[in-house]
């Protein structure tokens, strides 16, 4: 692992002439790429220097615990154990920063929010979900911005789904995607019995053009005049876009904007999404299961969360976390699960690295 590190801190140091060089500021593509390496480095990079201080703070406190001064003996000592701590600190520190990071965490993403079993209660309660990630949004300062949506009569939707824009907002979201399941008194139920009903969620990272390439011959796109519940939200204009990517069966509307260029703009970001999801799919359905990650990310059949009402709980099932404040939550405060879930999916990575042998130890 050090040997590694060590090749890192160089790769960095090189990084840094290079962009002291002053005919590099003539070629922004290349200051780009310069700049964004070293970024990705800054961190391990910084992490093993802090280990070599400490490392050399050891080996100087070593030397004077040998002095023949009882006093200055016992300050080296007390030295040696401080730093000897912050060594070991600094080394499970280094193991994380070291495992390999997800292609897809400093992505955009598409958002689908589906009622499942539980009918309006379910299609209700879709809609506090869309409110959650709303309100999360805002906290961390992403865009949130609706693509479509299916309302039913009562406010709810059968399905909604949008997009977020922002920095890391598929590291952070992309735990979500499974079954949530409610447990509550709906307001229609007029004897207070609770039901439990379900909605299921799918975090997509958008797709870059390159990266999935769509025949226009294995499109049908249709258009449609968009409307909400009610007849509400009236278009007089066919604006809606709905495109049907033939091979796989795959459809994808889009309603949200006045213009249909704009509405098959985004619908075939969302159709490239949707493809690409799909194929990292198939790949994963070749990996073993014992490689699979605890946490999980991406199994839309896989209970992940229940919300209960009468109690005030969210419990997160795939790490056994339980909280007592379901309203906090749902009003966007959901940084205490996301990170026990990245904590998490990170220590079993790293268990699974050391297994085979790709992190090394001190």
């Amino acid at each position: 692992m050090f040997e590694k590190l060590a090749l890192l801190s160089e790769k960095y140091e090189e990084l840094s002439a290079r962009l002291a060089d002053p005919a590099v500021y003539g070629d922004p593509k290349l200051l780009a790429s310069l700049q964004k390496e070293q970024k990705e480095l800054e961190d391990v990079v910084g992490l093993y220097r802090s280990y070599l201080a400490a490392e050399a703070g050891e080996r100087e406190a070593e030397a004077l615990a040998a002095e023949e001064d009882p006093e200055l003996r016992e300050m080296a000592r007390e030295e040696q154990r401080l730093c000897r701590q912050r060594m070991d600190e600094l080394t499970g520190r280094l193991k994380l920063a070291l495992l390999p990071k997800d292609p897809n965490d400093e992505r955009n993403i598409v958002v689908e929010i589906r009622g499942g079993a539980g009918g309006e209660e379910a299609a209700l309660f879709a809609g506090v979900l869309y409110r959650m990630y709303g309100m999360y949004a805002d906290r961390r300062r992403w865009k949130l911005e609706p693509v479509s949506a299916n309302e039913t009569e009562l406010g709810g939707y059968k399905e909604i789904t949008f997009s977020v824009e922002g920095a890391g907002a598929y590291s952070r979201l992309k735990y979500e995607s499974g079954v949530h399941r409610v447990q509550r008194v709906p307001e229609t139920e007029s004897q207070g019995r609770i039901h439990t009903s379900t909605v299921t969620v799918a975090v997509l990272p958008e797709a870059e053009d390159v990266e999935v390439e769509i025949d226009p011959t294995e499109l049908q796109i249709d258009t449609f005049r968009s409307g909400g519940a009610g007849g509400q939200h009236v278009n007089k204009t066919e604006s809606a876009i709905r495109i049907t990517h033939l091979p796989t069966g795959l459809v994808v509307e889009c309603q949200d904007e006045r213009s249909q260029y704009k509405n098959k703009d985004r619908a075939m970001k969302i159709l490239r999404s949707k493809l690409l999801e799909k194929r990292r799919g198939e790949q994963n359905a070749e990996i073993a299961a014992e490689r699979r990650s605890q946490v999980g990310t991406g199994d839309r059949s896989e209970r992940i969360r229940t919300y209960n009402y009468p109690q005030s709980r969210v419990t997160d099932h795939r790490i056994g976390l339980t909280l007592y404040k379901l309203d906090a939550f749902l009003n966007g405060d959901m940084d205490e699960v996301i990170d026990a879930l990245m904590t998490a999916d990170q220590a079993e990575r790293l268990r699974a690295s050391e297994a085979d042998g790709t992190v090394g130890k001190p």
